[in-house]
């Protein structure tokens, strides 16, 4: 990183270093070379060049000038005609053959898709990831009887593992998601300006090959295929598709760690961060352990929408055949919703780690507001033995409201002895089985047998589908 000029932190502070490469000018320039090697090739089956031209250009495949490139670019303002000037000038005798019947996007597009199915594998391995690590906190906590929160209030039990089976669940639905978009993810094809193949048509009249012939043998050499329309590139709906399902992923991620930083707070104590032995919680409070990962968490996944709606407008707006309305932005959103979708996950990885439960805080808000979910049991129980439905439900109403009060004086929740005091109930339940309703161990259902299925369902992912090697740009 150069410290003394801006520097994006997606560059240097966001996002495994793997990435960043993937997406990096030099990377970019390489690829550029590579699609023109293929083309290269290609186009020797048809006659169009030599063997000993084709070689030149393979020779020189690697040897990228970005500042030879950039110093071009400053005079002509095409960065991609630049960089063919910078290739043509190195291998001089296959350079003049360079970008024959090409137009610029036929070069582009196909790097873009290329990189884009690099980093959506990368992408969904690390979800995978997550979920292997989501899953051994579910089966660990599956049991683990907590409060369940409504509105933010207390509701009825549930268990610690089926919680965390909530957020698996929703990065499974990622999962599936990300598994589309990589399968949707196909080239513009090599076909020229606006996407007919004239050009090539025209170049390999007489050859006996055909445009088509000549898009899947380049193509192959990236593991890609094309569409069977396009217009001077590929569909920009693909992007959007794309970058809406990052943002969904970033929407699984921030549910997750927000979650924690409600639980972590004073007033539930249930549920930490791991927190370091010399971490620094606030720079003016000593004492503050604050959930940063989950913050951080909730903070950069806001990107990912913002990202997708900028993609959506350039799907909307990409007028006809196409302009350069994407051109500039998609240098910025493709890019960074990756990287900021592999630090989500990274960040997420952490979390789940490190996850830590108070479980004398879970026991002492069951016990404070666990009775409360046993209500409907008596309820239920006190019409089953002959009850006036309407004024059992009176009677009990009554009871809680006494109970909250007592518990907003700093009592103890007081439910089971104003229901047992009520001479209406006891004259239908015997007030040890009310005291029993009341227990709320008795009230998570199914709970446990569903979240340590779901962490079946992970335990069976198939490993997420990989794009073919990129073939050597030298034979």
């Amino acid at each position: 990183m150069d410290a003394s000029t801006y520097a994006s932190p997606f560059s240097w502070r966001y996002g495994r270093a793997e990435l960043r490469a993937l997406f990096s000018e030099r990377e970019r320039r390489r690829l550029w070379r590579a699609v023109w090697v293929a083309l290269a090739r290609s186009q020797e089956r048809s006659g169009l060049l030599t063997r000993a031209e084709v070689a030149d250009l393979e020779a020189h495949a690697d040897d990228i000038d970005i500042d030879a490139a950039l110093a071009i670019e400053r005079e002509i303002g095409h960065d991609l005609m630049a960089e063919i000037r910078v290739f043509a000038s190195q291998a001089k005798l296959g350079g003049g053959k360079l970008h024959l019947g090409a137009t610029s996007m036929d070069i582009e597009d196909t790097v873009e898709t290329y990189r884009m199915r690099r980093a959506l594998s990368s992408i969904g391995e690390s979800v995978q990831m997550v979920l292997r690590g989501l899953a051994a906190r579910i089966v660990q906590y599956a049991d683990t009887i907590c409060m369940g929160y409504t509105h933010l209030q207390p509701a009825e039990p549930t268990t610690v593992g089926y919680r965390l089976a909530v957020y698996a669940q929703d990065l499974l639905i990622d999962e599936v998601q990300l598994r589309g978009a990589f399968a949707q993810l196909t080239a513009k094809g090599i076909r020229g300006a606006v996407g007919t193949s004239a050009s090539y048509e025209r170049l390999l009249r007489g050859s006996g090959r055909s445009a088509r012939d000549q898009e899947e043998e380049v193509l192959s050499h990236f593991d890609l295929t094309a569409r069977e329309v396009s217009t001077q590139t590929y569909p920009r709906k693909l992007d959007y598709l794309v970058l809406s399902t990052l943002a969904g992923v970033g929407a699984s991620l921030s549910k997750f760690a927000a979650d924690v930083r409600v639980l972590s707070s004073p007033g539930f104590g249930e549920m930490f961060e791991a927190f370091g032995a010399k971490q620094v919680g606030s720079s003016a409070m000593p004492f503050k352990r604050n959930p940063v990962l989950s913050e951080r968490i909730d903070s950069l996944a806001r990107l990912l929408p913002a990202y997708a709606g900028v993609a959506w407008q350039n799907a909307a707006t990409n007028y006809l055949e196409r302009t350069l309305d994407d051109s500039a932005n998609r240098r910025t959103v493709l890019p960074e919703a990756f990287l900021c979708t592999d630090e989500l996950l990274t960040l997420a990885a952490k979390l789940a780690e490190g996850l830590r439960l108070d479980e004398r805080r879970i026991t002492q808000n069951l016990r404070t507001y666990g009775p409360f979910a046993g209500s409907e049991a008596v309820l239920l129980e006190a019409v089953k033995a002959g009850g006036d439905r309407q004024a059992v439900h009176e009677s009990i109403r009554i009871a809680a409201m006494l109970a909250h009060e007592a518990l907003a004086r700093g009592g103890d929740n007081s439910l089971a002895q104003h229901l047992t005091d009520d001479p209406h109930l006891t004259a239908l339940l015997d007030p040890a089985e009310m005291r029993s309703l009341l227990d709320p161990s008795d009230h998570i259902g199914d709970a446990p047998e569903r979240a340590r299925r779901l962490a079946e369902q992970i335990g069976d992912l198939q490993p997420f589908p990989k794009p073919g090697e990129l073939l050597e740009t030298s034979s």
